[in-house]
């Protein structure tokens, strides 16, 4: 079987775990700030960044820098974070570099921090355009502070903003959800990503939906905004490249469509994970642990592991088909020495009859269709390809 691509150029994702509050759905990896001291934290990622640089040598085509909300930072260690990070790369020649925001924490010297060390894109996690919601969903911003977060931002030079938005919240309504999606059109952004809420294990979300304090969204109604989430921002000129992410034409996500079409990254901070040519790693997921590890040896895996060909196939469905592009015959192709149609047999051939599929000589990709039943198409396409080692890979944040 070929190798994977090992030399680069790659993704490099920055995680940093503080935030102000722990919201109640999410389970990424991320603590309270309160009165911590960040500079040590702020220090071992970038003596690790330091070494994964040196040890993957290629160069960066882009950086994430994610969280938690890498902007609760004081300005002073942030700026230290972004100025040690130009040490390391050459942002002037990245292609995109994005750092994630809660509109609570965009202020005029955080926006131009941002700028003055070559930060493009920001992310924002806007949610919803209702305090009650963002209530359900812990979310310490309201409604108020996500237009005027837009306009500092502009006002400093980003000219890349996306707006992540929530469908499915306990007690929303379709026609809230429309709202809210108007709401983020009206502030003329270039990306908006919509994602339907999860209640995932060992959440305070959950927990209140196990006990009975929470009402999940009815699947009918969340279908609904599902399909009314494409048309509303087609009709304002976003175009769909993801199950659940749209840009207007040029504003497509670069390091996310790294991670979907499994191409090379690295990561580095607590809880980040990395995977280059066949080695895939995760990081320790407590600061301190963390802190120590990087100390002792300049790294602070937990995990790593040899992707097999098993495993390279899973990801690619479970990557590529959330693509609109869907999977590519070529890069399968490149990446296991055979093709995608001998490996899947006929049900590629079934899933078109069902309505669910169109493929092509170059791709295999969800109809609108499939994409409301996207897992069940996944799942059948992991089937046909025998025996995987394991249900789900290792996913970046």
């Amino acid at each position: 079987m070929p190798d994977a691509p090992d030399d680069g150029p790659y993704g490099l994702y920055i995680h940093t775990p503080f935030c102000e509050t722990k919201c109640g759905y999410c389970d990424f990896y991320s603590v309270a700030m309160k009165d911590r001291d960040t500079a040590p934290v702020v220090s071992a990622i970038i003596a690790e960044l330091r070494s994964r640089v040196d040890e993957f040598g290629g160069p960066v085509r882009t950086i994430f820098l994610g969280g938690g909300t890498p902007t609760v930072l004081p300005t002073s260690e942030l700026s230290r974070l972004l100025d040690l990070v130009e040490d390391c790369v050459d942002v002037g020649s990245l292609e995109e570099f994005t750092v994630e925001a809660n509109p609570a924490t965009v202020d005029d010297p955080t926006a131009k921090t941002l700028v003055d060390h070559g930060v493009t894109r920001v992310s924002m996690g806007a949610q919803s355009f209702f305090a009650d919601e963002l209530a359900t969903l812990e979310r310490l911003h309201t409604p108020d502070d996500i237009a005027p977060s837009v306009e500092t931002l502009r006002r400093n030079g980003i000219k890349n903003i996306n707006l992540d938005l929530i469908f499915g919240i306990p007690g929303q309504t379709a026609k809230r959800w429309t709202e809210s999606l108007q709401r983020a059109i009206e502030l003329n952004v270039e990306h908006v990503a919509c994602y339907g809420l999860t209640y995932e294990p060992a959440t305070r979300l959950t927990a209140q939906r196990n006990a009975g304090t929470v009402i999940p969204c009815d699947e009918d109604i969340e279908t609904d905004m599902f399909v009314q989430t494409r048309e509303i921002l087609a009709e304002a000129g976003f175009v769909r490249y993801e199950i659940s992410n749209f840009a207007k034409p040029a504003f497509e996500c670069k390091h996310n469509l790294i991670y979907w079409r499994n191409e090379p990254y690295i990561g580095v901070g607590p809880s980040a994970a990395g995977c280059v040519g066949r080695r895939r790693y995760k990081n320790i997921s407590d600061i301190n642990g963390y802190v120590r590890r990087v100390a002792e040896g300049g790294r602070a895996e937990a995990e790593s592991e040899e992707l097999s060909r098993d495993m390279l196939i899973l990801e690619i469905i479970l990557m590529q088909l959330r693509l609109v592009e869907g999977i590519s015959v070529a890069s399968f192709q490149a990446r296991l020495g055979e093709s995608p149609f001998s490996v899947f047999g006929d049900t590629p051939f079934r899933l078109v009859e069902q309505g669910l599929v169109e493929k092509s000589d170059t791709r295999i990709a969800l109809t609108e269709s499939g994409m409301l039943v996207a897992n069940a198409v996944m799942a059948n396409l992991a089937a046909a390809s025998g025996h995987v080692e394991r249900s789900l890979p290792i996913i970046p944040q």
